[in-house]
């Protein structure tokens, strides 16, 4: 005769907050933010004024007390607080070992980058080891799958060194066009030729700074569009440097860009190895130069997977189906 398995244990611990508009920014609208931490971490969220009771099992629960500990710092800031930014506190308080000290409470110096718009917190480990990088090193390599983080949080690094003087102005690139740069057959002028290929930046920049601010450093010139076919025989001195979508940029493209490098200048190289659309048989120069570069000194190389993605929970799943398609494709079945 067997013995009846026992039930699971359970924990209940009930937090409250100073007043209910700190409580009101941290459930969201029709508590929103309460039901996406009920189904991400197994746990049952009962909200009453500016309480909130939370039971389950007992590390879940612990969890949950700590991600709230999270938002609440959030909300005394003045900053909402969305699903992203509950999914943000999940990822980053799930590593107990890494990001956590004994006391439960969250590492000394969590990294952030503030602008005078909106302060960014890193969401999973990898985008707090790849924050703390641009923090460092004068060249860094952001390289993962899309929804990570790497170019808004370049642009957003970028933004915070401009605001505080630290260099005099922001330079954005990229391969024009998948596969080649022939900017001379799209309508209008420069700008407005490679506009479409910078979107993604300009989205990260206006999320950054104010709209006026941002027309007005395009006209200046301390935002500056620079197609990487037009980067060649200049040395930016005093720039943030971003380079996205940089697995289309040939090995030659990217040696080039590299070596504008100039004094007191930081360099931002973002891409997504399994995206490359350059022509069958051509080097990606992401791929060379990460390879040539990873132990030079001044240089770091960071690296996403599915599980730092960060936009829709979808996207998770899509990239995660895709990943598990090109492993299949290997050799042996990827194993």
């Amino acid at each position: 005769m067997t013995s009846p398995v026992p039930a699971p244990k359970t924990s209940e611990i009930v937090l409250t907050f100073d007043d209910n508009r700190l409580a009101s920014g941290i459930f969201g609208s029709h508590d929103q933010n309460l039901a996406f931490l009920e189904r991400r971490l197994g746990v049952e969220v009962t909200p009453s004024g500016n309480h909130v009771a939370i039971r389950g099992k007992p590390d879940a629960v612990a969890q949950a007390k700590r991600v709230f500990e999270t938002l609440l710092a959030r909300v005394k800031r003045g900053e909402d607080v969305g699903l992203g930014d509950v999914d943000g506190a999940i990822r980053m308080t799930g590593d107990q070992a890494n990001l956590f000290g004994s006391g439960g409470g969250p590492r000394p110096g969590m990294t952030h980058i503030s602008t005078r718009k909106k302060t960014v917190v890193a969401r999973t480990p990898a985008q707090d080891a790849y924050m703390r990088a641009l923090g460092q090193h004068e060249l860094v390599f952001g390289i993962g799958p899309a929804g990570t983080g790497k170019t808004y949080l370049a642009v957003a690094h970028a933004v915070s060194m401009l605001e505080r003087g630290e260099v005099d102005r922001i330079v954005l690139s990229r391969p024009a066009v998948e596969a080649g740069e022939r900017l001379g057959f799209l309508p209008g002028d420069m700008r407005e030729k490679v506009d479409p290929y910078l979107r993604p930046l300009y989205d990260a920049l206006y999320d950054m700074l104010p709209p006026e601010r941002v027309e007005r450093g395009l006209e200046s010139g301390v935002i500056e569009i620079a197609p990487l076919a037009f980067m060649r025989g200049r040395t930016l001195f005093n720039s943030v440097i971003i380079l996205d979508e940089a697995q289309n940029a040939t090995a030659m493209q990217m040696k080039m860009f590299l070596t504008r490098l100039g004094e007191n200048s930081r360099m931002i190289v973002c891409g997504d190895a399994t995206q490359i659309d350059l022509p069958s048989g051509q080097m990606s120069g992401l791929i060379e130069a990460t390879r040539l570069l990873a132990d030079v000194e001044g240089i770091s190389v960071c690296r996403f997977g599915e599980a730092d993605v960060v936009r829709h929970e979808l996207v998770g799943r899509i990239v995660r189906a895709y990943e598990a398609s090109d492993r299949a494709k290997l050799p042996g079945g990827g194993k």
